[in-house]
């Protein structure tokens, strides 16, 4: 018992074991009248080190009625902990501190019935959250401080413990959690109230204060998984409203119950297993969650069991704390049961508290216990010769794994006969058929077959014997290189040897003839092959890129073809790489520039030189033929020239003769045209007057334009030409006398306008004339007719080509134009009268075919007219 006039505070030391540090407890006595007994209230801190809770602390918590009477019964609402009846605490089983502390609470009930708590923390011996002012090891002493003096600060006059209240409590509510009291409650009347979250701030009203005893009541039952913790700060003021006190900071834990069942995250967990597993083979993980504590009490941790298997083999366990499910037996066999059924149980507070299940379904895969077997083991193919990527044969096989699976997909291998590796073969994905490709003549094969998985039993593997047979076919004559690159100089002589161009082919002997040869400078032999000039070559040819000229060779096959084989035809291409000679002297760019008889600018121009260093620059620059009188030359920097003019002259157009030299000494004079105008400064509108000789005057150019008009019109007048139809209209058809037999006046066949045919005469195009034959030159090559009807498009276009380039070809007389009427001729067309120039009797039945018009001359000349002598 504690008289609280005699001891305002009692520390009571715990004895730890091990490295414990040494536990604490703060008494102190709550007195409820006069005579009333007091009840000490202990608080303990207990610390540890680094290493587990031993099962057992031999640490005592003892609760002492103020009246002398000690209780035996003592409950921890942490259910890691247990409470012997003589107050020592310890633990139920090896316990890990994940976190610095574990608080927890420890009630008793004093004679009367009343139910009093003790808070008990358990802290890491390296933990520092101790309080300020002790030193390590030293016991922790929470006491009702008395109030200070002198100028130092009072940091607060009352200290509240945390309180513990578990939830889903029944009631009858409100419900007394604490009682808070303040030492200025003998000098003034002290009132009590309490703010923060569940008291002022939502959820509102679940905690309340009596606003003049300071008892602290909660008003309905509390929810772990709601809120687990409240804070809550209490205020004591005066009765005039002065606060008496700092504000108070109380935290309300609320405990937890086992009111939740575990959840499975998954209602069916599917799990795979490969059959012929050995035990302990882990098969899948299953996964439970729990709302409750999982930390500060077993109310959260989840066991795991297996209720049942279906088949009821005994093939899998699962751990009771990681829900791992594994194999505990042999003799798994997709064959026999491809898949098994398990009833999973999770429950909580380490399998003793409330359960669930759930469903897991193992799902045996194959092995491959099954070799591949061909089916059948002799295969024979034909493939022409040189086709790349032909299937020769397809290999097949039969398998019992299960299709599809690594198991039974096959892996084909060649053994035996492919030295060379000349054969590629493949697996068909969806018929698992082996596909075989080659390009060779004759092959006699051994080819083996696996699974992507290696087999999980030891048994002989299957082959199969291909015979390959090759087949002739004609094949094209090949160049080589396809691709030739040669280098000669651009002034090779015409008629030397450029290189030799031969192809390949084992099928037939080859001629050749050039195909391509855009400048027509090469000619090949068409039996050996060397290629030759037939012209001068020029790098600085249009034909000519990078001064590279390309040409193309045609092979003619001559010779045994494999029969029914069709021709086959080859090109290889001549890149001729024309080294430069100094053959192109430089020349200025523009040649014609405009500039002011008065101070003139200098007119900058630019050396152009079509060869290529070292043939170009430097470059030298000098006037000729008396042009240096007017005009002074240099030259600037790499390919820059200046002109300037030293002396006025008349407007007007003048030749300046201008000499550059490259650095190889070539040398060219070129006319550069300069148009002088009436001006000063740089030539911007330099207008070029235009002289008319005679003094011509403008009434004089408008009468000639006059006089070229008047002759116009009289040349147009002449051209027309009365065109009288041949037959008269169809609604004419009047008997009309003709007489033909007058030729007075001349001839009618003579009287002709001779200004018809002396026009179509000048209105011919002009005519080019070549009267000399041509020199002597090779013969071009024409392409045989083909056998394969496919090449005779191919054989028209170069044989016509050939024939279109050829110098020989005839005639070399000059061209000739009789009777040229010139396009659009007034005189027109004479229709042909089908007669016969023969004197025997004609047949003019036909007239009465001709319509109604000839229906006269139908009589005329039909069967009952006369006949004329």
């Amino acid at each position: 018992r504690l008289e609280r006039s005699t001891a305002g505070q009692r520390a009571f030391v715990w004895g730890a074991a091990g490295s414990a540090s040494l536990p604490h407890v703060t008494p102190s006595c709550r007195r409820h009248g006069s005579n009333a007994p007091c009840v000490v209230l202990h608080r303990g801190v207990l610390g540890l080190g680094g290493a587990p809770c031993p099962p057992a602390l031999p640490s005592a918590v003892r609760f002492t009625d103020c009246a002398g009477q000690q209780r035996a019964a003592f409950i921890a609402d942490d259910t890691r902990f247990r409470v012997r009846a003589d107050g020592v605490v310890s633990v139920k089983r090896p316990l890990q501190l994940h976190r610095r502390e574990i608080a927890f609470s420890v009630h008793a009930w004093d004679a009367a019935g009343r139910k009093h708590s003790a808070w008990v923390t358990l802290k890491g011996a390296n933990g520092s959250a101790r309080p300020r002012g002790r030193k390590a090891g030293s016991p922790r002493v929470l006491a009702f401080p008395e109030p200070g003096h002198g100028l130092r600060r009072r940091k607060r006059d009352w200290v509240i413990p945390p309180i513990n209240c578990p939830e889903n409590e029944r009631g009858p509510f409100p419900k007394k959690l604490a009682q808070i009291k303040s030492n200025k409650d003998k000098e003034t009347k002290v009132f009590y109230s309490i703010t923060g979250q569940g008291a002022d701030s939502p959820p509102v009203g679940v905690f309340t204060i009596e606003r003049e005893t300071g008892w602290l009541e909660v008003t309905k039952p509390l929810d772990r998984e709601d809120i687990s913790r409240y804070i809550l700060f209490s205020h004591a003021v005066s009765a005039n409203g002065q606060p008496v006190e700092d504000p108070t900071e109380i935290v309300i834990t609320v405990t937890d119950q086992n009111d939740n069942r575990p959840v499975f995250t998954q209602q069916v967990f599917v799990g795979y297993i490969e059959e012929g597993a050995k035990p302990g083979t882990s098969v899948m993980t299953v996964n439970a969650t729990d709302a409750d504590d999982g930390v500060n009490a077993d109310n959260g941790i989840i066991n795991y069991s297996i209720l049942s298997q279906e088949p009821p083999h005994q093939m899998f366990t699962i751990d009771p704390e990681k829900g791992i499910i594994s194999v505990i037996a042999t003799g798994l066999d997709r064959e026999s049961t491809p898949n098994y059924t398990l009833i999973i149980q999770a429950a909580d507070q380490e399998g003793k508290g409330l359960t669930t299940t759930a469903t897991a379904i193992i799902e045996v895969t194959d092995a491959n216990d099954n070799t591949p077997i061909f089916d059948p083991t002799m295969y024979e193919g034909t493939v022409e010769e040189n086709k790349a990527g032909v299937v020769v044969a397809r290999l097949k096989v039969k398998d019992l794994d299960v299709q599809g699976s690594p198991a039974w997909r096959a892996v084909y291998y060649i053994k035996s006969g492919d030295q060379d590796y000349d054969f590629s073969i493949t697996t068909d994905p969806k018929t698992n058929d082996g596909i075989l490709r080659t390009v060779k003549n004759r092959y006699e094969l051994v080819v083996g077959v696996s699974n992507e998985v290696p087999l999980t039993v030891s048994i002989p593997t299957s082959t199969a014997n291909v015979l390959v047979i090759v087949r002739d076919v004609n094949e094209a004559p090949i160049f080589m290189p396809p691709v030739k690159r040669v280098e000669v100089s651009e002034d090779l002589p015409v008629g030397q040897e450029v290189t030799s161009y031969t192809a390949q082919d084992p099928d037939k002997d080859q001629r050749y003839r050039m195909g391509n040869d855009p400048a027509g400078w090469l000619a090949i032999n068409p039996e050996t092959g060397i290629v030759s000039t037939t012209r001068a070559l020029d790098r600085e040819s249009a034909h000519t890129l990078n001064s590279t000229y390309k040409a193309r060779a045609l092979p003619c096959t001559v010779g045994h073809v494999p029969p029914g084989a069709p021709d086959a035809t080859g090109t290889g291409t001549l890149l001729l790489v024309l080294q430069d000679v100094n053959d192109n002297g430089p020349t200025p760019e523009p040649r014609f520039f405009d500039i002011c008889n008065r101070q003139p600018e200098e007119q900058m121009l630019t050396i152009v030189d079509k060869d290529l260093p070292p043939n170009t620059y430097p470059f030298q620059a000098a006037l000729e033929h008396g042009s240096s009188t007017n005009w002074t030359v240099r030259v600037t920097g790499q390919d820059g020239l200046v002109l300037k003019l030293v002396k006025e002259l008349e407007p007007g157009e003048y030749s300046i003769f201008l000499k550059l030299t490259d650095g190889q000494g070539k040398a060219q004079v070129t006319l550069v045209k300069a148009q002088v105008c009436e001006c000063e400064g740089a030539a911007k509108n330099c207008e070029r007057r235009a002289y008319v000789a005679g003094g011509l005057g403008v009434p004089a150019i408008l009468g000639i334009l006059g006089v070229l008009l008047l002759l116009l019109l009289l040349f147009v007048k002449r051209r027309k030409v009365v065109k009288e139809p041949l037959l008269p209209p169809e609604d004419d058809m009047r008997d009309n006398v003709y007489h033909y037999d007058e030729e007075g006046g001349g001839e009618e066949d003579q009287d002709y306008d001779l200004s018809q045919l002396h026009r179509g005469l000048d209105a011919r195009p002009e005519v080019i004339r070549n009267d000399v034959a041509p020199p002597l030159m090779a013969a071009p090559q024409y392409r045989p007719r083909p056998a394969n009807p496919d090449e005779i498009g191919n054989f028209i276009d170069e044989n016509l080509k050939a024939a279109d380039t050829d110098p020989t070809a005839p005639p070399y007389d000059s061209l000739l134009v009789f009777d040229y009427e010139g396009s659009g001729s007034e005189a027109t067309s004479l229709s042909s009268l089908n007669s016969s120039a023969s004197d025997r009797d004609q047949d003019y039945d036909y007239l009465n075919e001709w319509g109604s018009r000839f229906k006269k001359l139908a009589d005329l000349y039909g069967g009952g007219g006369e006949e004329d002598d």
